[in-house]
């Protein structure tokens, strides 16, 4: 009698063993849930701010684009500006130019 007493221990005790091993995977099912939820949150606020920087930073190199732009057409038109001026002061020494230049170029297409 006392092995089955001891048996009948050693059963309760392993299904009381198994009762709290389930209790715990549910646990951990449950905070395995929190945890994927607040990570998902997580990656969603981090995906908005990323967005947010490259807009910004779009705009940023759209502006820069911009500025750099009007300045080079603001230096094209000056350096026009300076050619005419040169062309109404010299308009012989800017003809045997602009023939020396149309020769140079004829000569090197040949090649």
């Amino acid at each position: 009698m006392a092995t089955t007493a001891g048996k009948t221990a050693g059963a309760a005790r392993t299904e009381k063993d198994v009762s709290e091993l389930e209790a715990d995977i549910r646990q951990l099912r449950t905070d395995i849930e929190k945890l994927t939820k607040q990570l998902a949150a997580t990656g969603q606020h981090g995906y908005g701010t990323a967005k947010r920087a490259a807009a910004e930073g779009v705009e940023q190199l759209r502006a820069q684009g911009e500025a750099a732009f009007d300045s080079l057409r603001s230096n094209a038109r000056d350096l026009e500006d300076q050619v005419i001026a040169n062309v109404r002061e010299k308009p012989v020494t800017s003809l045997a130019i602009a023939a020396g230049v149309g020769f140079l170029f004829a000569v090197l297409s040949r090649r």
